[in-house]
């Protein structure tokens, strides 16, 4: 029995009368308390329920004593219909705070939620050539209010996004953005949102994460606001891919609450906690579609490819899109005017057999300065088959639940298809904890295989994202005592988590002579830390968009985890005495499909370009590229600032130092691109708010990803308290009764 009904009819046969469990030693009759208020928070305490005890005794008819039973009855029904009332709430809560400290909601199928007054949409204009893609993004946000709004809005972009330009439209005014240091800009803007004038400003949470703030909407009025960002086009296997993400799933956020509250805090489900320091910036509010307005949150996109090279297809697993090929050049568009923003738009296009590069070389001249792009297919030989210790780790919180899971056990049952004589192999689940199919990794054996294959089938998604357990569970695992085994790691997971930084450190110092492997789950996984996962465990990640991708996907994965096609790369620029910094400084390991693809500052379109490695079974390979028939391109000088400031911050970490942030915040201004310390502001000087009209602040939702359960959904904590009201109203009911009890008790 709850602890609390417990207390209640304790608290109840007090009133009868009664003797007491553990109240005055046995003696049969208890004193009266006049304050009734009193009484309930000391029965819950058994010493002071015995202080409670007296020796005048209270004698009742036996009339009375049934009149009380029968009160006792229903003060006891109520307590459980209290319960059987709040316990929905109650166990939802529990859930959600096992999912992270920092939590503040309350999540409910049909709340009181409120459609937001601010109608959001937007348009991607993307022009794509050669590795780059270029793109004008466009936010609409029209105030259906009669007041004036301010729009908060998180949003995903691109994990390797390059933010370079921001421009906010007023009518028929533009207003173009410039970078600065990020508090800079935070008070730039501020202060031009209390004098009324109309404001922008976009900053970076996380390398795929951001925030727009819009200030000052007039009622009825609509301002734009244009981001224009580039981001590199994908090469695997053959393919070519681009991804827009439109939402993204809320993140986990661990650790205990923070001991104070940001200054700064105005929306969110989430409040800071010591591992994740700005939760309240990365956690909008999650809704359906039918929470908002019927025109919001909608989207058109269009993108022209100029490929270089004549195509044969051009595909999405996530849309049906609209395909126009003529040549090299591609016009694409979904089908349908507009899309609903809940899902990643991925397009993939492949070419003509025969036509596939296997090298190419770029140049930009910017402010005198060289900047060349080399990328470098290895060629595609198999080594000797190698045995394997392989543990498979899947990601079975809450967030996985719905199509998220299925495609979840699909992948690691394919995985478990995979696995050969001589192979070993482990599962191991987590959501708020981690666990262990076996104690150890066992043999790749029929009844092994049957067993995990029954495990795996019973997979329930549920509770939080504890990965910092998973990952230690799965790295301190003993090893197989057997010689000549490849350590391999493979993790499914949507990537949902807010404290990414602390992972990585945790695979790189923890992984040892491991390779960790990810496989992002979803409609809308945390590419960022899919990629950067894999990076540091030097291995290779791939992504599932549906469950009709799940066998080629895995397929091309697991062909790829035989074996690295080309290790001990080395990129010998003509530097002719001269220094450069290439990006990535040092590359790793190719597995197969995979291109080199390095950045250099200050080396001109001359002389020749050598890659090396080596190849399967240790025999070296080696390729030289003609710099002067290098190819014209721009963005090459963004890409590289990014990469670099990329790098300085890898530094940091792996000396467990703080940034050099003069060094970033100097190649971001350099360089016009945003970075975790800088940020775009765009002020429209002439004020336009009256300063006898208030502005009010609003944070516009992110939807629902296709495909995920009703747990994920974010509502504010007000739009759930008629529940908790309810329930309040029967605690005072119980109180009444009891005080009508003790009435009658004194009046007998």
């Amino acid at each position: 029995m709850p602890q609390f009904i417990i207390v209640f009819r304790q608290f109840a046969r007090f009133c009868h009368g009664e003797a007491v469990s553990g109240c005055c030693n046995g003696i049969t009759h208890c004193h009266k308390k006049d304050d009734v208020m009193m009484l309930l928070p000391l029965f819950a305490n058994p010493a002071a329920r015995a202080d409670l005890c007296a020796t005048r005794p209270l004698k009742l008819k036996l009339g009375a004593q049934k009149r009380l039973r029968i009160a006792e009855g229903i003060s006891l029904w109520l307590a459980i219909l209290m319960m059987l009332f709040v316990h929905p709430l109650y166990a939802e809560a529990s859930q959600e705070d096992g999912k992270g400290a920092g939590q503040l909601y309350l999540t409910n199928d049909q709340s009181a939620w409120q459609q937001p007054a601010l109608i959001l949409n937007s348009d991607f204009n993307v022009q794509v050539s050669g590795l780059f893609a270029q793109t004008r993004l466009t936010r609409e946000f029209k105030n259906t209010s009669d007041r004036w709004q301010e729009g908060l809005f998180v949003f995903p972009l691109p994990e390797k996004a390059t933010v370079y330009g921001l421009v906010m439209t007023v009518g028929e005014r533009r207003v173009v953005g410039r970078l600065e240091p990020k508090e800079k800009a935070r008070q730039t803007y501020e202060k031009a949102k209390s004098s009324g004038q109309h404001a922008a400003t976009v900053e970076q949470q996380r390398p795929n994460l951001f925030t727009s703030k819009i200030a000052n909407i007039p009622p009825g009025e609509t301002i734009r606001v244009e981001i224009q960002y580039q981001q590199p086009v994908s090469y695997r296997q053959g393919d070519f891919e681009l991804r827009l993400p439109t939402t993204l799933t809320p993140r986990y956020i661990p650790g205990e609450p923070a001991v104070e509250t940001p200054k700064d805090w105005q929306a969110g489900w989430a409040m800071p906690t010591e591992q994740v320091p700005d939760a309240h910036e990365i956690s909008p509010f999650t809704v359906r579609p039918g929470d908002v307005d019927r025109q919001s949150h909608r989207a058109t996109i269009e993108l022209d490819i100029e490929s270089g090279f004549p195509l044969a297809e051009v595909t999405s697993p996530s849309h049906s899109l609209h395909a126009d090929i003529d040549g090299s050049r591609v016009l694409v568009k979904p089908e349908g005017d507009r899309i609903l923003m809940d899902r990643d738009v991925i397009v993939r296009w492949r070419p003509a057999a025969g036509r596939e590069p296997t090298a190419a070389v770029f140049h930009q001249q910017w402010q005198g300065q060289d900047f060349l792009m080399a990328m470098v297919l290895p060629p595609e030989t198999t080594g000797p088959v190698l045995r394997r210790e392989l543990q498979f780790v899947i990601d079975t919180s809450g967030s996985m639940a719905g199509e998220s899971m299925v495609q979840a056990r699909a992948a690691l049952l394919r995985g478990l298809d995979t696995l050969r004589p001589g192979d070993y192999f482990n599962v191991i689940q987590f959501n708020s904890q981690a666990h262990a199919l076996f104690a150890q990794p066992v043999p790749a054996e029929r009844h092994y295989l049957a067993r995990a294959r029954h495990y795996v089938h019973n997979l329930q998604a549920d509770g939080g994202t504890e990965m910092a357990g998973a990952l230690s569970l799965a790295m301190s695992m003993d090893q197989v005592p057997v010689d000549a085994l490849v350590q391999q790691m493979v993790f499914i997971t949507d990537g949902a988590v807010g404290n990414e930084t602390a992972l990585f450190e945790t695979i790189r110092r923890g992984l040892r002579d491991r390779r960790l492997f990810t496989v992002g789950i979803g409609s809308a996984p945390n590419m960022h830390f899919l990629r950067e996962a894999a990076r540091w465990g030097r291995g290779e990640y791939t992504a599932i968009h549906n469950s009709g991708e799940v066998n080629q996907a895995l397929k091309t994965l697991f062909s790829a985890m035989d074996a690295p096609v080309l290790t001990d790369i080395e990129v010998r620029w003509p530097s002719q005495g001269q220094s450069y910094e290439p990006v990535p400084a040092k590359p790793g390991d190719l597995f197969r499909g995979r291109p080199l693809v390095q950045t250099v500052q200050g080396i001109p379109a001359a002389g020749e370009l050598e890659v090396s490695g080596k190849l399967p079974g240790g025999r070296r390979w080696s390729t030289r590229l003609n710099l002067e028939h290098a190819a014209q391109a721009t963005g090459l000088n963004r890409h590289w600032a990014r990469g670099r400031i990329g790098e300085l911050m890898d530094a940091a970490s792996l000396s467990g130092e703080s940034p050099d942030e003069s060094s970033i915040i100097k190649l971001s201004m350099t360089h016009n691109v945003m970075s975790p310390l800088t940020s775009f502001v765009a002020v429209e000087e002439k004020p336009a708010r009256p300063v006898t009209e208030k502005l009010e602040s609003e944070q516009l939702p992110t939807l629902l990803p296709a495909g995920s359960g009703a747990g994920m959904l974010r509502y504010p904590q007000t739009a759930t308290f008629w529940p908790l009201l309810t329930a309040l109203g029967l605690v005072g009911l119980m109180f009444a009764l009891a005080m009508a009890l003790l009435s009658r008790r004194t009046a007998a």
